[in-house]
Order: C-alpha cells, then structure tokens, then sequence
C-alpha cells in the first residue's frame, strides 16, 4: 500500500508560519488594539508562552550539541597540528569577513549619508556597559568549572574544554576509543532532536512573529528610514554578494545551491534573532545539508556563532556615521580606518559578553569622539535590523564552515549538490522503538 501524500517542505512550513504570525500580528495590532482579552490572553498569553517555548527549546540543545560534537570532532583530528591550522584558518576568515562588512557599511553609509538633517536634539542619555579588556576575555575562556560553564551557557569556555577534552580522548588509546564511539552514538541522537524540534518549528516560529509585530510600532521605522534602509541594503550586500563570492573564490561551489540550502537557518536566525539560540540549525545545516564534515562544523559553527559578527560590525559602521552626521562631526579618513579595527578586533574582544552588539558599538563611538547619547535613539528599529543581523552572521558562519572543509578535503561535494540532502534526516520516524519487540 503506497502513501504518496505529498507534504509540505519543512522550509515552505516555516516560512508560512512567519508570515501568517506577521499578519496575524499586525491584524490584532490593527483591529484589535483595545480589546483587553485579546492581548492578555493571547498575545501575552499563548503568543508569548509559544514563543519562549521555543527558544527555550533551542537553547536547550545548545550545550550539549556544541559539547557533544566538537569533542566527536577534536578526538577523530589525527594530530593537535591540525587542530591549529583549522583555529588559524577559522579565525582568520571570521576576521576578514567582518573587516569587509564594516568597511562596506562605512562605504555606503557615506555615500547615501542617512544621518544629514536628522534631528538627534531629543537623544536621551544611553549608559553603555563598560567592554572587558582582551586580556581578561582570553583569560576569560579557561574554565575554572566546566560544569558552572555548560549551565551558564558560556560557549567559549566549553569550546576550550570541549577540545581538550577531545584531545585527551585521543590520547587515551583503547579508552579513548570506547568513549569516542559512545560520543558519536550521542551525538546522532542530538541531531535527530534537532530534528524533531525543526518539525515544530513553523509553530513556534508563528508565535514569535505575532507577538513581535502586535507591539512593532512603525512609527520609529518612518523616523528613521534613511538609516534602515542603508542598514538593511548593507546586510544584504553583505549576506548575497560578499558571500557568495568568497564561497566562489575559495572553494569553486555554487552560491546559489548553498543560499538555497541555508534557507532553513536562516528562518530561524530572523525569528529568534539569535545566533546562539540557532546553532543547534546552523549545525545541521553545514554537517546534513552542506556536506560539512561534523570534526570541521563542530568546531566553526559554535565559534562563529560568538565571535563572527558581520551583521554587527555592519550596524556599528552605518551607525557610527548616521550619528556623526546627525550631530555634524566630521570623520577623517584615520577616525573611519579606527573604526574599521576597533569593530574588528572588538568582535573577538566582547566575545560572549550579554548586549555585545550595543558594548562594541559603544566602543566604536568613544574611539572616534563621537556622543554615545546617539545609541538611544537607533535603539527604536534595532530589534528588527537584530533579526536580519543574526540571519547574516549564521550565513557568514556557513560560508566559513564550507571554505574551511574544502581546504581540509573534509566536504561532501556531492552532499552538497544534493537538493534532497539532509530531507531524509529531518523526519522523525519513532516505528523503530516498536520494533524492538
């Protein structure tokens, strides 16, 4: 007997849940803006419990994925030699991207200037954080507890855990392997719930859209539209062209299949405006879909995920001269080129650091003399640039992952010229667990 229903892609699902929670969203907003139980009960109620819900659930999965899968990865490199070139060539791209990204925002927030005639008069005073040094972020990334660490969510110290504790499994011979085969069991079956939760993601993911726009006023947008609009031009620039052109320079593969496969990614980075939250995708993307090797993902991914902020860098750059220009302060060609390293070098410098994007920005301004008030008044149309950042930096991490595995001979070429890779993964089928009988 044959069932050949055919289904809805999980990509197709996802994206009709965005936009049925965008109109959903703005309908209430619209017609229903006054009706107590509507928004106690459903916006406050079942929008806004769905939604954390699903965060919640991806986050869930973000320690013990990234821990799981880079000690699989560091234990199967065959010497620590390796290990180094994969840190120095990840690094090294990671920078030069958002080097590129910060200089493309400085190019084209000059040439559309978005800051002349605005009127920051009415800026309300912005208290930035005060940055960590670098030295005490290095220092920062050795656990004193790796278990403190994991509940904390501190990504950079259970990376360094994670590889030594790989190495070490190595190291260990007859042992090591024992415990190398039980971490590869583990780590099949956190990807198959990753799995499961991209099943219910079109749900969650129409909560998180509806109760964003029932409270996204589009007033802030139409003060500032000039500036959202070049952000939003250099974002995606930045995420179509530069991408796709490194991917293209470096490893020969077609950008239009890899934009295609990281459709999936990118609806959840754009929903959650989270690149940590969405790691648990990316992964799967770059190992199922892209044909990255899990030892070469395992490590890019999570990496990326707290040190390359393209999308970031981006805003600082548009930011930094929409608020000169506002405030009519000229920048020299030194005060842009001290931009483009402070935002570089702080990407790496405020890793993992909560509010990292408004500290680095913070530390742009201060390095070139310009009035930290100016943040506040950007902060009404940050939270939506926010989710199309983070869709751009889970991009830039893919494009890193792939780059990387092809100069390591560890990508699957004909994975990733497969539109069908990874559709067979992404099915939950629990017939199994009957048969055993």
């Amino acid at each position: 007997m044959s069932t050949t229903k055919k289904k809805m892609s999980l990509t197709s699902r996802v994206i009709l849940g965005m936009l049925l929670g965008i109109l959903t969203g703005f309908l209430i907003r619209t017609f229903f803006a006054d009706i107590t139980f509507i928004h106690e009960y459903i916006v406050n109620g079942l929008f806004d419990v769905g939604g954390k819900i699903f965060i919640a659930s991806l986050k869930m999965l973000v320690v013990p994925l990234v821990f799981v899968s880079l000690v699989c990865g560091t234990s199967s490199l065959k010497d620590i030699a390796t290990l180094g070139r994969l840190g120095g060539k990840t690094v090294a791209f990671y920078l030069a991207t958002t080097a590129i990204a910060i200089t493309l925002a400085l190019f084209l927030a000059n040439v559309f200037k978005p800051g002349a005639g605005a009127d920051l008069s009415a800026a309300t005073t912005f208290v930035a954080k005060e940055a960590p040094t670098l030295g005490s972020v290095i220092v920062g990334m050795f656990p004193t507890n790796p278990i403190s660490s994991m509940a904390n969510g501190n990504t950079l110290q259970i990376i360094v855990f994670a590889v030594l504790f790989g190495i070490a499994i190595s190291a260990a011979g007859k042992p090591g392997e024992r415990i190398a085969e039980i971490f590869k069991d583990l780590n099949e079956v956190i990807m198959k719930l990753v799995a499961l939760l991209m099943n219910i993601a079109p749900f969650g993911v129409f909560f998180l859209m509806a109760k964003l726009f029932t409270g996204l006023g589009l007033d802030a947008i139409f003060n500032l539209i000039n500036y959202f609009l070049v952000l939003v031009a250099a974002l995606l620039i930045h995420g179509l062209v530069t991408y796709s052109a490194m991917l293209k320079i470096f490893t020969g593969l077609s950008p239009i299949t890899f934009l295609k496969k990281m459709e999936d990614a990118v609806m959840f980075a754009f929903s959650t405006a989270s690149s940590n939250a969405t790691i648990p995708v990316t992964m799967e993307t770059a190992t199922k879909r892209l044909g990255v090797n899990n030892k070469i993902a395992s490590f890019t991914v999570p990496l990326g995920a707290t040190i390359n902020m393209d999308g970031t860098a981006i805003m600082q750059g548009v930011a930094t001269v929409f608020i000169a220009q506002a405030f009519n302060i000229d920048l020299s060609m030194g005060d842009y080129l001290a931009v483009i390293v402070t935002a570089t070098l702080a990407s790496v410098g405020t890793a993992g650091v909560p509010g990292v994007g408004l500290i680095m920005l913070a530390m742009v301004l201060n390095q070139v003399g310009l009035p930290v008030e100016g943040i506040a008044i950007i902060m009404g149309v940050d939270r939506l640039l926010d989710m199309i950042r983070t869709a751009v930096n889970i991009t830039g991490d893919s494009v890193v992952s792939c780059i990387v595995a092809k100069t390591e001979n560890e990508l699957d070429i004909e994975r990733f010229n497969d539109p069908q890779a990874a559709v067979e993964d992404e099915k939950v089928n629990f017939h199994p667990l009957k048969q055993e009988s």
